[in-house]
């Protein structure tokens, strides 16, 4: 018997429960891929097939799929918007480019693969993974025309720190509403994340880009002609052209690892310091994600914002700004919440939960396979990350914390597994990397299959000791 009741009773046998579940995902899958309907919408309509294909009252599948709906955005909302605003911030005062130009112009050729892969990450750390590319593919195409060297020799290794990044750690969309549907613990999924992370970059970046390039050996293309270009050639309008100053280098890291050392101060709390200590308290406090990302931007807002010569109308404009791209992911997010409470309301959760107790597969593979089986079918890191926890959510209530938080990496590192043709996120790199499809299988895909393995091995091993 499992320690928390999800649901009442099962709306229906288990021999339609299976079939319900099934019609739900396949509904999603083909109108995402085939009908190319919009995840939101998608997730919608499976939430409501499930719930009338096993049984349950038109009416209480709504129902379901509302709390759901509500739940998921009121958990997890507010630290996409905030995590937003400060990516937003670290962009627009040229805080990103800082980074860039520093570990780029202290690197010598040897070392540049890793640290591409470093800027990637850091990159990563507070970005949407749209987002980060964007800022991030300017970066590559320069460095591999300076450098002479293939794009996938400098590319890979930095796109595999902003992917990995975005599949396994908070505060990225995916990771935060598999915390949220299976109540793991933030601070510890975050360390843990990091722990994963860090080696899965190494040996998909770097490492495996020695490799891809010497399959695919191509030159950057000329799809940029960069102000640092334009500085180099001489180009006096380039110089006038600087909006402003940027923040230092010491002050911009500081400011994009400050939510990330508050939470992680409070989950080393958690476990070493006695509950109740003034110590603890204070680091408990400041620690929340939420006041964690809210202490975030306020800081960012002068580091970042003054510290660039912005001035209010400025920063007003840029935290704004920040706000619109989002409404897609937060609805996709939202939504599968509500896809969650529909499979957990109908009992199919609980069947799975059964099913997993009764077999011998490690729950961590299984649920890296539900979200490698979504990730290939809708092509969206997201959908296969919500839709995955919502399936395993009952099976989380029999874990501890730990293997909570290795059960939210799992499926995680399952949702990156061969981008392939159904994913936005392949073309954007194929047509700004200059492949065809088939140079861009053979290293962006496979990147993103190394990720995905690399990264469900580290689970497997944190397992061992967590």
């Amino acid at each position: 018997m499992h320690p928390i009741v999800l649901a009442a009773a099962p709306a229906a046998s288990s021999g339609r429960l299976v079939p319900a579940a099934l019609a739900g995902i396949a509904l999603i899958v083909i109108l995402i891929t085939y009908f190319k309907v919009h995840p939101f919408l998608s997730l919608t309509l499976g939430s409501l097939l499930v719930g009338i294909v096993a049984g349950l009252p038109v009416a209480d599948t709504v129902d379901a799929f509302v709390k759901g709906f509500g739940d998921t955005a009121a958990g997890v909302g507010a630290l996409i918007a905030f995590g937003a605003m400060f990516g937003k911030l670290l962009a627009d005062s040229g805080g990103a480019d800082q980074i860039v130009d520093t570990i780029i112009g202290r690197t010598g050729r040897r070392f540049l693969p890793w640290a591409m892969a470093l800027v990637g990450a850091l990159i990563g750390l507070p970005m949407f993974f749209e987002i980060g590319l964007v800022l991030l593919v300017p970066v590559i195409l320069l460095v591999a025309r300076r450098a002479q060297m293939s794009i996938i020799a400098v590319g890979i290794p930095a796109l595999a720190g902003l992917s990995a990044m975005h599949g396994l750690v908070p505060p990225h969309p995916g990771p935060l509403v598999a915390i949220d549907n299976l109540k793991a613990d933030l601070g510890l999924t975050l360390a843990l994340g990091i722990a994963v992370a860090l080696p899965t970059i190494a040996l998909s970046g770097p490492v495996f880009a020695r490799f891809a390039s010497r399959w695919v050996d191509v030159p950057a293309p000329e799809l940029y002609v960069t102000g640092a270009d334009e500085r180099d050639s001489g180009d006096d309008a380039a110089v006038d052209a600087e909006p402003r100053r940027r923040p230092s280098f010491p002050v911009t890291l500081f400011t994009v690892l400050l939510p990330v050392a508050l939470m992680l101060g409070k989950a080393v709390a958690d476990i070493a310091l006695d509950e109740g200590g003034r110590v603890r308290t204070v680091l408990d406090n400041l620690g929340t994600p939420l006041v964690a990302l809210i202490i975030a931007v306020v800081v960012a807002m002068f580091t970042f914002g003054r510290g660039s010569g912005m001035d209010r109308e400025a920063i007003a404009s840029s935290l704004a700004g920040s706000l619109p791209p989002i409404a897609g992911p937060l609805l996709i997010v939202a939504a599968g919440g509500g896809f969650k409470q529909t499979l957990v309301d109908t009992g199919i959760g609980d069947l799975v939960a059964d099913w997993v107790k009764d077999s011998d597969l490690s729950v961590l593979f299984l649920a890296w396979l539900v979200a490698v089986l979504i990730r290939l079918a809708t092509g969206s890191a997201t959908v296969a990350t919500v839709t995955a926890a919502g399936i395993l959510a009952p099976v989380a209530t029999t874990l501890d914390s730990g293997q909570t938080s290795l059960l939210v990496l799992a499926i995680g590192a399952g949702s990156l597994f061969f981008s392939h043709v159904n994913d936005a996120g392949f073309w954007l790199v194929k047509e700004y990397f200059g492949l065809s499809v088939g140079q861009n299988i053979r290293t962006w895909s496979l990147m993103e299959t190394v990720i995905s393995v690399c990264g469900l091995v580290f689970v497997l091993l944190l397992n061992l000791v967590v």
